[in-house]
């Protein structure tokens, strides 16, 4: 089976966003394209960075509804999207150097040189320009391929700095090795679909290229490496070989702005080093955004988002019968706030979810579970849910001494922290029994068609009580102010009351 090279390709995907998701500019000083990625709702092309370029590309994954667009789905169903292409599992099929489109063109020796490509400041106090790349290892007790995100400070032309601080398999597999006293092999993809961002922040015990294809939801074309036997994506716009050195977290790295929004201090880290650069003939450089105030229009949170997604989902779908939505808060960095939406059947669902999500990452701190009449995507509806269905006596779930994510700030230097879960679902009601009109969620009222028969009000209130729209739509009426005045006159005669939901009725 014959993968297809294009169909993936970072610049195909590119050509498909329209003018309101794709913001194209000409000649661009590096120092500038942190300025225009700040905040900006489309992916910003920049054709000559640096004044002469290659072509490059920033925000490609910042919004849910590129993400989406990736997997042919939609914002609110991208979820169930991915979480039916895990099912599916999909060829790799090794191909050859001559028909790798990443390989057509290598360099090596001198001609590898990181400052040749348009890597940029990012962040004001950052300690040096930075790369966001996938990374691809393998792990040599079973060989299963290990793919991550990482960023890379740049230290010189063939010398990068390698964010392994938090815990990763990528950092348990280099400890390995590091404790071996021999170099790490490491590749780096920068410019790639966002289906393969995705998979390369998934978290799962499987052959991470495994997951990439199922991903794709296609056979997944790999080629090896050319100074390592490492196999990455054949149909990648750049790939940096090369290796992390045996000296371990010895390397000063950073400052940097982190995905949640606020500076991480400089600390000791790998040291990698570049044996060989790969790309295409007409390559785009990718570079991702990371942190700021706009934390909801940034590459790192709307990956985090969908992650944090399809974990709780897997989870919170073995505590509860009716799993209705998940959805977390790239404004929170995509993974402190989860939302969740279920059709609670028995008394404690969710209960169930809130614990079900606190198990299932460290990094979830705040779940708020609603019932499916309110969309989890609407702030302005979780709002109204917190503010009339959530006392905080009753319907708060306090959890102390949870492990935490380490760069949170409000940790202040601990390793453990609070969880907080808010059921904001109303009473679960019994068999038969109906909601009290508290509840009840007001309705423009449905008007009778305009064809509709006209009929008396005496005879539609023979046939059981009504509200006035029901009412209405009985005997036809779309005025409703006749009928108004032939209550006042049914009434004075004594011939109509009123239920304890206030429907209008004949007077036994």
């Amino acid at each position: 089976m014959n993968p297809n090279l294009e169909q993936f390709r970072l610049r195909r995907f590119l050509d498909a966003l329209g003018p309101e998701q794709l913001q194209r500019h000409g000649v661009t000083a590096l120092a500038d394209v942190a300025v225009a990625l700040e905040g900006a709702p489309a992916a910003q092309f920049f054709a000559q960075p640096g004044g002469e370029g290659p072509e490059l590309v920033g925000n490609v994954m910042g919004s849910r509804e590129r993400v989406a667009q990736a997997f042919g789905s939609t914002p609110s169903e991208l979820v169930t999207e991915v979480l039916r292409r895990l099912r599916k599992p999909q060829p790799i099929v090794t191909v050859q150097r001559g028909d790798a489109p990443v390989q057509q063109v290598v360099l090596e020796g001198d001609a590898a040189d990181l400052t040749q490509l348009p890597v940029h400041l990012q962040h004001e106090l950052d300690g040096a320009p930075y790369i966001g790349a996938i990374d691809f290892s393998r792990d040599p007790s079973n060989g299963w391929t290990n793919i991550g995100v990482r960023r890379l400070m740049l230290r010189g032309r063939r010398k990068a700095g390698v964010d392994l601080v938090a815990p990763s398999d990528m950092r348990a597999l280099y400890l390995g090795y590091a404790q071996r006293k021999e170099p790490m092999p490491v590749a780096f993809v920068v410019g790639a679909n966002p289906i393969d961002y995705v998979a390369a922040t998934m978290r799962m015990p499987v052959d991470e290229m495994e997951l990439l294809a199922s991903l794709r939801g296609a056979p997944l074309g790999v080629v090896k490496c050319v100074t390592s036997d490492l196999l990455v994506p054949a149909d990648a716009e750049y790939v940096l070989e090369g290796y992390l050195d045996e000296r371990g977290h010895v390397d000063p790295e950073g400052p940097y702005g982190e995905f949640l929004g606020y500076y991480g201090g400089v600390k000791r880290n790998p040291v990698f080093h570049l044996t060989a650069i790969t790309h295409r003939r007409d390559p785009v450089f990718q570079t991702l955004t990371i942190s700021g105030r706009n934390m909801d229009r940034t590459d790192t949170a709307q990956l985090c988002a969908l992650r944090t997604e399809v974990t709780a989902w897997q989870s919170i779908q073995l505590a509860v019968r009716e799993l209705k939505a998940v959805y977390a808060s790239a404004a929170t960095g995509g993974m402190f706030n989860l939302r969740v939406a279920l059709q609670q059947r028995v008394p404690g669902e969710a209960r169930n979810a809130i614990a079900a999500a606190f198990a299932c990452q460290a990094n979830i701190k705040h779940v708020f579970v609603v019932d499916p009449d309110i969309d989890i995507f609407s702030d302005a509806e979780m709002e109204w849910a917190l503010a009339t269905r959530f006392q905080g006596g009753r319907d708060l779930v306090a959890m102390d001494g949870m492990r935490a994510m380490p760069l949170d700030p409000s940790l202040r230097g601990a390793r453990s922290g609070s969880k907080l879960g808010f059921d904001l679902t109303l009473p679960l009601l019994a068999p038969g029994e109906q909601r009290s009109m508290e509840y009840l969620v007001p309705t423009p009222p449905r008007a009778a068609p305009a064809d509709a028969p006209m009929r008396s009000p005496d005879v539609a209130l023979a046939e059981g009580a009504k509200t006035f729209a029901e009412l209405m739509r009985a005997t036809g009426s779309r005025d409703g102010r006749e009928l108004v005045r032939w209550l006042e006159s049914q009434d004075a005669e004594g011939r109509l009351d009123r239920d304890d939901r206030g429907r209008w009725r004949l007077r036994s």
